[in-house]
């Protein structure tokens, strides 16, 4: 009786393949950064509608400010890796129509180089940056609230955007996510 091969995808102990596990695991990576920017950007609409009818009322909220900026940050920073991933940054296509399908895959790897370079030096700095305001114990202006964590967040999530232009160098022409 003949056996039927394994699954290319599959490994043969019924698990799934790295690149696929990889896959997987960047989609969850990127939606939980989104998502978490997603709430930080509610939180900054409620927050602001409550700071303008306080100030109206006589009470403005102290450190409303201060936590904007933060959300603000939040938000920017954790919608990059899917932005990235679903391919919804602004792009000049004039340049790629006229090369050929070989050059389109080059230009773009090159390009991811590029960005990939980038976003190491920032991930690099960020993660600095936060230790040195844990070392010096800053903080927010108003409230005084630690702050040295908002740069690892920001590290955290320019280091996803990496691993989303390692996949799409790696799988030219294919999707991770869609919008």
């Amino acid at each position: 009786m003949p056996t039927n091969p394994p699954r290319m995808n599959k490994t043969t102990n019924g698990g799934h393949s790295p690149p696929y596990a990889y896959a997987v695991l960047l989609r969850r990576l990127v939606g939980l950064l989104a998502g978490t920017a997603g709430l930080a950007v509610a939180a900054m609409i409620i927050l602001t509608c409550v700071d303008v009818v306080a100030r109206r009322l006589g009470y403005p909220l102290n450190g409303a400010y201060d936590l904007v900026e933060v959300l603000g940050a939040i938000a920017i920073t954790g919608a990059l890796p899917y932005t990235t991933a679903c391919r919804g940054h602004v792009s000049i296509e004039f340049l790629p129509q006229k090369l050929s399908a070989r050059g389109r895959i080059v230009l773009s790897t090159l390009v991811a180089l590029v960005f990939i370079s980038v976003f190491a030096f920032l991930t690099w700095r960020f993660v600095l940056y936060g230790m040195e305001l844990k070392a010096n114990h800053q903080g927010m202006v108003t409230l005084r609230w630690p702050i040295f964590w908002l740069a690892h967040w920001m590290a955290l999530c320019t280091a996803a955007t990496i691993l989303v232009l390692l996949y799409q160098m790696t799988h030219p022409g294919k999707e991770l996510m869609k919008p």
